[in-house]
């Protein structure tokens, strides 16, 4: 994104909060969109109840630290940000905060919320030094549609409020099928404040895939089939950058995987064919097995809570095939579940774009503050505002992202597709959008930009292009032109570099 779009957006709430510095509820507001373009983008993991959302975090994060259970704790918003020493802060609803104990049981940390209860919390802020938290800021949000409506209402005024921006830049939301309840609320999160500025930033994760195959081992094949399903459908295509299927519980446990999991996993994979394809045709049957001999049976219990009967089957079969260290294991049973094409959907379509969405929060936050609060001598911030928006090509990008998933610009498919693409539909780094691998040289890069560009400007100089389509093209040229401008930049630097290199070098004597 482009530094003057960013350092925009920061000259426009620092005149905004010189405007409104006698209204501590605005000045509040401001301050807290100022923050906001400072901090890692804030990425909000929603989803009914049960979806597997605090399991999902623990495995992007690689550590267990978002509480699965039941308990009160999955209550509560709870946000996850970088810190260099793990701290636990409680923030109530009324009084001041407090620091809780850190705690961990069989491994996992364990929220000790002593006397206070669930609703008598705003939030808890755990800051813990894992590298995943560097780039973003995770927030594990309740179940939406829970049996308790005081949760429910919880999750949905933290995420869709009415009047303000949301405390979320972006969304991944977890879904074990496509119901209307979980259509609705991303209709609701596209409707918030943020996202009347006419963009698309959830991703949906079909969660729990493992369950999609009843746990055979092809699940995972059958889920991402219904995923692509899902990826085509109309309805949910408007409000999601993607469909991606993972299987939480064997994410989690392969980025977490201890020493005593790995030796249990031996003991099956050395067992008789037959007998332990039996012993795995059922949970129950597992629990009662006599074999392995040296298995306990809480090692047993252990390692079907962690991984699931499509875990232990699926690490078994890649025990027997070569991955037979800890190491490789755990990294190809988290390849295996969903979560690396997840991570990289996350850093394609969110991390990428990172600025554009902190900035596009905070100039909606001061478009909602100036027509909430309207008074004199805020004409310079209107006009400021409407700069930024009309002259930000990031955003242009994204609301022609929004249109083309939903009411279309009168391209056709091949056109739709190829526009798509090359706004950063399907990622924003420049590779992604040509087309081309990531070692693309930037000749390769400019070459195929170039190619693009000729392309579209045909087709805009084209009569029989109409005006919603003649739109379209300005973008996309525009987004081709900048491709091609960068590689420029980069060549310079590399030549410069070079240039620099034989200027240092000592002369032979």
């Amino acid at each position: 994104m482009k530094n003057s779009t960013m350092a925009g957006a920061k000259e426009l709430v620092a005149a905004a909060l010189e405007v409104y510095r006698d209204d501590p509820a605005a000045s509040a507001a401001l301050k807290g969109y100022g923050r906001r373009l400072s901090e890692p983008l804030r990425i909000a993991i929603a989803g009914m109840v049960k979806a597997g959302k605090s399991t999902l975090l623990n495995a992007i994060i690689g550590e267990e630290i978002a509480p699965t259970d039941t308990g009160e704790c999955t209550r509560i918003v709870t946000w996850y940000r970088h810190g260099h020493t793990p701290r636990i802060t409680l923030y109530p609803v009324a009084g001041e905060s407090r620091n809780l104990p850190l705690k961990r049981v069989d491994g996992r940390l364990v929220f000790v919320l002593g006397d206070v209860r669930a609703e008598d919390v705003e939030r808890l802020d755990v800051q813990w030094p894992a590298p995943r938290l560097k780039d973003m800021t995770l927030i594990d949000t309740p179940g939406i549609a829970s049996l308790s409506g005081d949760v429910s209402a919880r999750s949905t005024s933290f995420l869709t409020p009415e009047d303000t921006p949301s405390e979320a830049d972006a969304i991944i939301y977890l879904m074990r099928h496509m119901h209307a309840s979980d259509l609705r609320f991303l209709e609701s999160f596209a409707d918030t404040a943020a996202g009347r500025s006419g963009t698309v930033n959830a991703i949906a994760v079909l969660s729990r895939a493992d369950e999609v195959g009843a746990g055979r081992i092809d699940s995972l094949l059958s889920a991402g089939d219904i995923a692509e399903r899902y990826r085509r459908d109309h309805n949910l295509r408007k409000l999601a950058l993607g469909v991606v299927p993972v299987a939480g519980l064997l994410a989690q446990s392969a980025r977490t995987m201890r020493q005593p999991d790995f030796h249990a996993l031996e003991l099956l994979a050395g067992m008789d064919r037959a007998a332990r394809e039996k012993m795995l045709l059922s949970a129950d049957r597992f629990l009662r097995a006599a074999e392995p001999e040296g298995m306990a049976a809480e090692a047993r219990a252990s390692l079907l809570e962690r991984y699931g009967l499509f875990g232990i089957r699926l690490a078994v079969v890649l025990l027997r095939n070569g991955f037979d260290q800890p190491t490789p294991l755990a990294h190809e049973l988290a390849r295996r579940s969903g979560l690396d094409p997840l991570l990289d959907t996350v850093g394609r379509q969110f991390q990428a774009r990172a600025d554009a969405l902190k900035a596009r929060t905070a100039l909606v936050g001061v478009e909602t503050l100036l027509r909430a609060s309207p008074r004199e001598g805020t004409g310079h911030l209107a006009a400021a505002l409407e700069k930024l928006q009309v002259n930000a090509h990031e955003f242009r990008e994204l609301r022609l992202l929004a249109t083309l998933r939903t009411t279309g610009v009168g391209l056709n498919p091949e056109f739709a597709a190829e526009a798509e693409a090359l706004i950063g539909g399907l990622g924003a780094a420049s590779h992604v959008r040509l087309g081309l691998g990531p070692d693309a040289t930037p000749e390769q890069l400019a070459d195929e930009a170039r190619r693009f560009l000729s392309r579209w400007r045909a087709l805009a100089e084209n009569p029989l292009t109409d005006r919603a389509a003649l739109d379209a093209c300005r973008v996309v040229i525009r987004s081709c032109e900048a491709i091609v401008a960068e590689c420029s930049v980069r060549e310079f630097q590399r030549q410069l570099a070079q240039h620099s290199a034989r200027q240092a070098k000592p002369l032979s004597a």
